[in-house]
């Protein structure tokens, strides 16, 4: 149900310099010539510690706020070195013209090879809430030859900036690298913790006031290859600390038709994965969600699966989603980002405030992956407790209780499980909570991840947009 690996590892204090992938020195990144203010919602791309006067495009202040570029203006009023934009049915960001070339050593195979990169950068984002975590996403096709890095850097409300930090070094394969997240990386006020931004101490009162992302764009020097972006953001959000929320009033009953697979049918498959299927309620669940809207792998994609394995596309999966630094499949951008290599399809990651909102997406006819952990007397019916499990939320009973596919089920038949509505909400939103020990540990407080195709209908777009997603 969850990976034996905790969910955050324990970072040294100390920020460790990447071995030789960090992009080196840049060219000067350029705003792309023609694209004014008044188009750049957030404005010029200026130096983070200034606090910046970004425009942001989440909904009324609270608890969350999302920022994603992705529209042909959003990839022209970026800093370009190297990279441009490109028009189309879904406006991405591509390698252009190299800047520089670095060798890089892999981590993880040891092997050096060279590669041509370039670079864009994000205006300058203001939140509209002053921030103790931030998570990005991205959406992404990398052919072979080539890979992306993507990184943020911050104001603190302190006045003071983050360095650059790296969220995540990234391919839809894994012959040319391996994807990984970066260990050991701090400045002494906040703290990367495998795929989230975190403030150290959020009783201090300091936070993340704005910030930008930096993509590199990586290719085997010399070729004409190039990743394709169609997305970035982030979601940044400052959850108060609690252990209970306040129970909802139900608002929906409906329930939508999601494929339903079971991760321990996988139970003892390709244990170099994360020990195989007891640990791949995420990409399970990512799975289910990316069948819902009519995508799969090809049979030439799942050609290297054991054909004695029923649902090949789930051990798919869990490799496509595997987190080599983490060891593990439950990197959030990373499901996120392999959702998104199926065509036409757009996923993030971001948190909702209450059952409320979910109630809204379900309505629309977008399902919800959600993340939570609880003991086991803690949501009457699991049969489990965990300290991290990906479910995904396919509707509502007409008493408002949950129907969620739990992938943490002995078979795809048992996958349907309907929860007790308040038991799940507070697992799901609260940020604190009582571990079998007694001891307090943390809780995600709302994080889901949400997939949707590129031409959504308009009631999904209302939902989406509601949630200052775009």
């Amino acid at each position: 149900m969850t990976s034996s690996t905790p969910r955050r590892t324990v970072l040294a204090a100390a920020l460790a310099a990447a071995a030789g992938t960090a992009a080196a020195t840049a060219a000067p990144a350029t705003a792309v010539p023609g694209c004014s203010a008044a188009d750049c919602a957030d404005g010029a791309v200026p130096d983070p510690a200034s606090g910046g006067t970004g425009r942001g495009h989440a909904p009324a202040p609270g608890l969350v706020d999302n920022r994603f570029w992705s529209s042909f203006t959003d990839w022209r009023c970026g800093a370009a070195a190297g990279t441009k934009a490109v028009a189309g049915h879904r406006p991405g960001l591509v390698l252009a013209t190299p800047v520089g070339r670095i060798d890089h050593t892999d981590p993880h195979t040891g092997r050096t090879s060279a590669w041509e990169y370039a670079t864009w950068t994000s205006p300058l984002h203001t939140s509209t809430v002053p921030a103790t975590e931030a998570i990005a996403s991205w959406n992404a096709h990398t052919p072979p030859g080539t890979w992306l890095q993507v990184e943020l850097s911050g104001a603190y409300s302190d006045g003071t900036a983050t360095p650059w930090y790296v969220l995540g070094r990234w391919a839809s394969g894994d012959d040319d690298i391996r994807r990984t997240s970066v260990d050991d990386q701090t400045d002494g006020k906040s703290t990367v913790w495998t795929d989230t931004f975190a403030i150290d101490d959020t009783a201090s009162g300091l936070r993340l006031l704005s910030y930008r992302l930096r993509l590199t764009l990586y290719r085997t020097p010399g070729s004409d290859l190039t990743p394709t972006v169609w997305r970035i953001g982030a979601m940044a959000s400052d959850i108060p600390d609690r252990f209970t929320v306040p129970a909802s009033e139900p608002g929906l009953s409906h329930e939508l038709t999601v494929p339903r697979y079971s991760q321990n049918t996988h139970v003892g498959q390709y244990p170099e994965y994360d020990n195989g299927g007891e640990a791949w309620c995420s990409p399970t669940s990512s799975q289910m969600i990316v069948e819902y809207w009519g995508r799969r792998p090809s049979a030439e994609q799942l050609a290297w699966v054991n054909p004695a394995f029923a649902d090949p596309q789930i051990c798919h999966a869990a490799r496509f989603t595997y987190d080599h630094q983490y060891q593990g499949c439950g990197n959030w951008p990373f499901n996120a980002a392999y959702a998104a290599t199926y065509p036409d399809m757009n996923a993030v990651v971001t948190r909702l405030r209450s059952l409320t909102e979910l109630e809204s997406l379900i309505s629309a006819g977008i399902p919800a992956i959600t993340s939570q952990s609880f003991r086991k007397e803690e949501l009457t019916g699991a049969g489990y407790g965990t300290s991290g499990h990906l479910m995904t939320v396919v509707g509502f009973t007409p008493d408002g209780d949950i129907i969620a596919n739990d992938p943490a089920s002995p078979d795809n038949q048992a996958v349907r499980r309907v929860y007790r509505r308040h038991e799940w909400e507070n697992i799901w939103l609260r940020t604190k909570r009582y571990n079998a020990s007694g001891k307090t540990v943390s809780g995600t407080g709302g994080v889901c991840y949400l997939y949707w195709p590129s031409k959504p209908t308009p009631s999904q777009h209302r939902a989406l947009q509601a949630l200052g997603i775009s």
